[in-house]
């Protein structure tokens, strides 16, 4: 009886990506300088104020000085969302 074929399977090949990734900017020389940055001016601005009991950064504006504080660390927290 004579032999049958032996079939040569193909050699496995990925399938095709679906599109192309999208990359954001080459970020990651001004992002964690930025980040840390904000991080510090954010705390520097609110130990400044407890400090000086509210006679600086801005005498005028009071308490509100906490706020601008907590804002230079939220905006170093939302630098950080672009660091990979």
């Amino acid at each position: 009886m004579p032999k049958s074929r032996i079939r040569k399977k193909a050699d496995f090949t990925p399938p095709p990506q679906k599109g192309a990734a999208i990359k954001l900017h080459s970020g990651r020389g001004w992002v964690a300088p930025l980040m840390l940055a904000l991080f510090l001016i954010g705390l520097a601005w609110i130990v400044v104020f407890y400090v000086t009991t509210g006679s600086y950064p801005v005498e005028a504006i009071g308490n509100w000085n906490i706020v601008i504080g907590f804002g230079f660390i939220a905006g170093g927290f939302v630098v950080s969302t672009q660091w990979k």
